[in-house]
């Protein structure tokens, strides 16, 4: 079992991913781009645990012993370097997450495990510029991670079965569900998440309903936990543009054509719960 996580980017996926690590027993070396970054991951950490404890579901000394586990690592080379496995959550840019694994892998160790948190982006692509792709796959997890059980286990050509084999076990002693998918345009749940999504905006943008009751009309209907609309919020809906704009290019499909109500609220800024409004007004940030 590793014992050393880091986690590159203390952001929403980042944070969640550090908690749910630390939680499970592992020591986790969380870096960002700034101890300011880190210290607000760590601190969303603990709100999380707080909730926990009020619901309930978490024990003070569960808490306390989490939160000793995650470590702030502002030097990503030396964090990696005594790491038994990596997990990129940074932004959803391939040539950002290309230069990041390209420095990870020089800075690992030959048997460290790397993984990208990407929903949509190709790992087989990101692996490329790593120095042992082989070590390279996809573990998407789910926001707010700590309470999401899947976690997508993405498997490009050049993976080694024994780095799907790690990720999988990993995911599992992280309390998750792994799904083993190959490495196609959007996985299994962008794939289909998206295409769900998108289809709601349109609905909005044809007045077809209103965002609430497109919404209802899936958690009431078919027992969605949560609607569409809602949970582009969640996601960021410039997220969800650069998902759809990577889909629509890669599979050639006007399924996937972003909509002009998505476009234009990324314009105005209304970015979801991250901005404080989308398709729902966000009073707490």
């Amino acid at each position: 079992m590793p014992e050393t996580i880091t986690v590159v980017g203390a952001g929403t996926m980042g944070h969640g991913i550090a908690h749910s690590a630390a939680a499970a027993g592992f020591r986790v070396l969380l870096h960002d781009v700034s101890a300011e970054h880190i210290q607000r991951g760590i601190d969303a950490v603990r709100k999380n645990l707080e909730q926990g404890i009020a619901k309930g579901k978490v024990t003070p000394e569960e808490r306390d012993a989490t939160l000793a586990r995650i470590e702030p690592s502002p030097d990503l080379g030396a964090a990696a370097a005594q790491s038994d496995v990596v997990i990129e959550a940074v932004f959803e840019a391939l040539a950002v997450k290309r230069d990041l694994f390209a420095c990870l892998s020089r800075s690992t160790r030959p048997e460290t495990l790397l993984a990208t948190n990407t929903s949509a982006l190709p790992v087989g692509e990101i692996a490329a510029v790593a120095v042992r792709p082989e070590r390279v796959v996809g573990m998407h997890f789910f926001n707010p991670v700590h309470l999401m059980t899947l976690v997508e286990i993405v498997r490009s050509e050049v993976a080694s079965p024994d780095a799907v084999a790690r990720a999988v076990d990993l995911g599992r002693r992280m309390g998750k569900e792994p799904i083993v998918v190959r490495d196609a345009p959007g996985f299994a749940t962008s794939r289909l998440g998206v295409v769900l999504g998108l289809e709601a905006m349109r609905m909005v943008e044809q007045e077809v309903a209103s965002p609430e009751d497109i919404d209802k009309a899936m958690t009431l209907g078919y027992r969605h936990p949560m609607g569409p609309l809602r949970l582009t919020d969640l996601v960021g809906l410039d997220v969800r543009l650069a998902i759809a704009e990577h889909l629509h290019e890669r599979l050639n499909s006007e399924t996937f054509r972003p909509p002009e109500i998505l476009r234009r609220m990324v314009r105005e800024g209304k970015l979801g719960k991250k901005s404080g409004e989308g398709f729902y007004r966000w009073d707490e940030r």
